[in-house]
């Protein structure tokens, strides 16, 4: 506006009058028409958001796609055959939906298995020699990876600490022969839960091979969540191949909190647990991959996706079942809307996120060779709940540029929470190879009552939450193909 009341106000001089004012007439309309185009174009690009959310509200069809995920494929941990089926219905999916080509990357996945259910109880002391210990039977889980216990179970006094620092300072022969009990809980004062779960998780990984350098011969791990409540979380634990490998399991939130004030009345008191896991060879699993061909820039690349596997409790929903139907939705509407990408617009099913990252290495490694350049690539695996907008990780000239250019639009749907907290654990192997790594930024407060506990149902994913989520990736990889990241 400033600009069309600068050419109004120009003074005339001694040029000839008609010729000026008609000069300052022909500036006058240029500047017209140049701010309505650029209004133009933006409000092209409100109604183009705007129909994605309501085309996904409308259609629900990554709600179905997920029913099918869930119920047709159950759990899927790498090398299992929930994880084969599901390998099969996404490329079933994708080759429903037309797109320009769908393939199968192969990938070697580790292949734990759970084995028989697992138990545990806390053994009370009894001050009698006539009465028998009290039992408190508590819910527990192996974590993924751990070798099992003996045949008979594990029994032994408990020594508890405050995560992996508290390990530490304690003398290890007061550690030696016992079971540690890993008890650090979720910082609850933590906005981003998040940053509770990276803060409290080492314990769980780190766990078992930390405490068996001091003589430990188990370890109980407080599971990875904020409330309390009786659902053990499995995940991820490690060894190391200089230490002893002892078993490891999960126990419920309400379980620790009862373990720990039962340590606080009788340090002698015992624990005991059986696990029946076991690890087979590794086994041949795929990457499913479908992409909409650029029609300016085919073999520049824009991906989104998530992780194909989940843990083995329950059905994977929210982690990731969710990222996947969302990053199909993002194609399917798209074509839906006869949305024309410039870039190519790439799905990728990663498999064996949970326990291994193969998949995305693979991917990663492949894309290193493939001649391709790859813009951008999103990730969702946060669950399927209300879109806030994306965590960024890049220079600081581009994610600056994201803010800058697109922020305002993406506030007007509520999807404008753009933060600099690095991007998922699938495309973080892209790192140096695409300019823009992204994370689909959900709600975070009710993700861990389903992380990785039995839990994880397609009855608990809110199906409204869930096509949101798909339009707010929809509608950030529609601003990244149309405008680019570097001014193209």
């Amino acid at each position: 506006m400033e600009i069309l009341l600068a050419l109004v106000n120009v003074p005339l001089n001694d040029i000839s009058l008609h010729y000026t004012k008609t000069h300052r007439m022909k500036q006058f309309v240029a500047a017209i028409l140049l701010l309505l185009s650029v209004s133009s174009f933006a409000q092209t690009d409100s109604i183009t958001l705007a129909r994605f959310f309501e085309t996904a509200l409308a259609k629900d069809k990554a709600y179905s796609d997920l029913h099918d995920l869930c119920k047709l494929c159950g759990p899927r941990l790498s090398g299992s055959s929930g994880a084969n089926k599901a390998v099969s219905l996404v490329e079933k999916i994708l080759k429903a939906e037309g797109l320009d080509s769908v393939w199968l990357q192969e990938v070697k996945v580790p292949h734990w298995v759970r084995g028989e259910h697992e138990s545990a109880s806390i053994i009370y002391t009894s001050t009698s020699k006539n009465v028998k210990p009290n039992l408190a039977i508590v819910k527990v889980c192996a974590l993924g990876g751990s070798i099992p216990t003996p045949a008979a179970g594990l029994t032994a006094q408990v020594i508890e600490v405050k995560g992996l620092e508290q390990l530490t300072k304690i003398n290890p022969a007061d550690i030696k022969g016992k079971i540690v009990f890993f008890n650090e809980a979720f910082d609850q004062s933590l906005r981003v839960t998040f940053q509770a779960y990276s803060k409290a998780g080492p314990q769980r990984w780190a766990g078992a091979a930390e405490a068996a350098k001091y003589g430990a011969i188990g370890v109980v791990v407080r599971s990875m969540a904020q409330h309390i409540d009786d659902w053990p979380h499995t995940g991820s634990m490690g060894y190391k191949d200089s230490v002893n490998k002892i078993p490891a399991i999960a126990i419920s939130t309400q379980g620790a909190e009862l373990l720990s004030e039962s340590l606080k009345k009788d340090k002698n008191i015992r624990f005991t647990f059986h696990t029946g896991c076991y690890t087979l060879p590794d086994t041949q699993s795929y990457n499913v991959i479908g992409e909409i061909k650029g029609t300016e820039r085919p073999n520049e690349i824009i991906i989104v996706g998530g992780h194909l596997d989940s843990w083995d409790l329950a059905e994977g929903a929210q982690d990731d079942g969710a990222g996947i139907v969302q990053s199909i939705e993002v194609l399917r509407l798209f074509k839906t809307l006869g949305i024309r990408p410039r870039h190519t617009i790439r799905f990728v099913a990663y498999m064996n996120e949970e326990n291994g990252t193969r998949g995305g290495r693979k991917y990663a490694e492949w894309a290193r060779t493939s001649g391709e350049k790859h813009i951008a690539a999103i990730e969702s695996d946060a669950g399927g709940f209300t879109p806030r907008g994306f965590s960024l990780e890049g220079s600081d000239t581009i994610r600056a540029l994201v803010k800058k250019k697109w922020k305002t639009l993406m506030d007007k749907f509520e999807i404008g929470s753009l933060d600099d907290i690095g991007s998922g654990a699938d495309v973080g192997y892209l790192q140096g190879n695409a300019k823009l790594l992204a994370e689909l930024h959900p709600d975070s407060q009710r993700y861990f009552d389903f992380h990785h506990n039995a839990r994880d149902t397609w009855e608990n994913v809110n199906d409204r939450e869930l096509e949101m989520g798909a339009a707010a990736m929809a509608s950030f990889v529609y601003l990244i193909d149309k405008y680019g990241l570097d001014g193209e």
